[in-house]
């Protein structure tokens, strides 16, 4: 099944206290590139949560946010005692050295407001929640899979379209071609008319040069190499699971037939199907850096 590398996918779980939600985005790259923001909680488990996503994506520039419905979830904050007696006692003996009066009320507030006099604790992962952040992130690649074939299916469809096409711009070719000899081959004898009289001209030497020279002319080969290449990508489509970059290379090939078919052509209406067929390539060429 051929996927887009284009993809979004979202899971929520229930994990006991908290509600995990998990975010998938993808966008077409050459390599795998995983960008992973996840709550320190689940720090450890980093690597293994790459190897799930590098299991489901093969490649793509893949964004993933694990977060809690919650903020305040995330942290439980408790009193960093040892540092406030501290700051306390500190206060209290300056206080004293100097022989002035302190509210001890109001100097507890104000020594709360000091830095590190709150802390956050560091909740660690077990068995339990690491499982439920599994099933979270099994379904968030899901989405984002389920959402690549689809995207893949319409990516392919257009594709092939445009390759279709492109054969039906070549198959315009050849009923131009008979009237394009003629009009070279009056051009060249109009050219040789302007030189004037050429005395002891050999006349069967002079038509073996033009005839060599309508032959380089000559698109056959072009049009024959075209129409393989673009069987040949419509069988790579047909045949392979993740063909995209193979795609890539096989329309290159293409491009190459076209522009050689132009640069040769000397004639006003194949150059306007070479111009047509080059615009549908170029939307091919686009379409084929997000397929898989």
């Amino acid at each position: 099944m051929i996927k887009s590398m284009t993809g979004f996918g979202k899971a929520t779980v229930d994990c006991g206290t908290k509600k995990v939600i998990v975010e998938v985005k993808s966008l077409n790259s050459k390599q795998l590139d995983i960008n992973l923001r996840t709550p320190s909680i689940y720090k450890e488990k980093d690597i293994e949560i790459r190897n799930m996503i590098k299991n489901v994506l093969e490649r793509g520039k893949v964004d993933v946010y694990i977060y809690f419905d919650n903020a305040e979830d995330e942290k439980d904050v408790a009193v960093n005692q040892s540092v406030v007696k501290q700051y306390y006692n500190q206060m209290l003996e300056v206080a004293d050295s100097l022989g002035v009066e302190i509210n001890k009320s109001e100097l507890l507030q104000t020594i709360m407001r000091f830095p590190d006099t709150m802390q956050a604790k560091m909740e660690e992962l077990d068995e339990e929640g690491w499982n439920c952040l599994k099933s979270a992130i099994e379904k968030a690649l899901a989405d984002v899979d389920a959402f690549r074939i689809q995207e893949g299916k319409v990516l392919i469809a257009d594709i092939l379209k445009r390759i279709e096409l492109i054969k039906s711009l070549s198959g315009e070719v050849p009923q131009f071609e008979k009237q394009r000899v003629v009009t070279i081959k009056q051009r060249l004898q109009d050219k040789m008319k302007e030189w004037g009289e050429i005395k002891n001209i050999d006349e069967n030497r002079l038509e073996q040069e033009i005839i060599y020279y309508l032959e380089k002319l000559d698109i056959t080969e072009e049009k024959v190499r075209l129409a393989n290449h673009c069987k040949y990508f419509v069988e790579t489509v047909e045949k392979e699971e993740a063909p995209g970059r193979k795609l890539g290379f096989i329309a290159q090939e293409i491009g190459r037939e076209i522009n050689t078919m132009g640069s040769k052509a000397n004639d006003h209406d194949i150059q306007k199907l070479v111009v047509r067929m080059k615009d549908e390539l170029e939307k091919i060429k686009e379409q084929s850096l997000n397929v898989l």
